[in-house]
């Protein structure tokens, strides 16, 4: 072996984040996308994905995340923590300040009025409603993919008169 095939750049695939509190949800997302010949990286909460948005030195095409991230147990408040703790919009706004050409889809099992509840809006992104199917899944990633990433100012330009959703639960 000479060693000339290291050399020779496979075809890369897109390389998908995946982020939900529901262990059964992430590995299930995982296996479909790794089935459909995805790269997938996946994070159990929004602190490991932010970490992963800076630290990964690969690209990441496509964030897969649910919107309702709940906090992994107590954490003390900082103001300087650089990887808080926010529900799945504001991790979306923070994730493209770091990678401008990433693309986002939302993901929940709550009806809009429940994720009013908490403080939290869709916004205009890409929307998967959960319990979802694999061909669902699918279309709507492909489909993402190939069209322009989101801004960071439209996700946070709120319309008039609506409070702009803040920072989270813990920052």
């Amino acid at each position: 072996m000479s060693g000339q095939q290291d050399i020779v750049p496979r075809s890369v695939s897109p390389t998908i984040l995946v982020v939900d509190d529901e262990p059964t949800i992430t590995k299930l997302c995982k296996t479909m996308l790794q089935q459909a010949g995805f790269s997938v990286l996946d994070a159990d909460g929004s602190s490991e994905a932010l970490k992963i948005c800076t630290q990964h030195e690969g690209p990441i095409d496509l964030l897969l995340t649910d919107l309702i991230l709940p906090p992994p147990g107590f954490q003390l408040a900082s103001s300087s923590n650089q990887f808080p703790h926010v529900h799945g919009h504001e991790l979306a706004a923070r994730a493209l300040r770091m990678r401008k050409d990433l693309r986002v889809i939302l993901m929940s099992g709550n009806i809009d009025q429940d994720l009013a509840g908490y403080g939290i809006r869709r916004g205009d992104l890409p929307f998967l409603p959960k319990p979802f199917d694999h061909q669902a899944l699918l279309a709507l990633v492909r489909q993402t993919l190939h069209a322009p990433p989101p801004s960071v100012e439209s996700l946070t330009a709120g319309p008039p008169g609506i409070p702009k959703v803040g920072d989270g639960w813990v920052d």
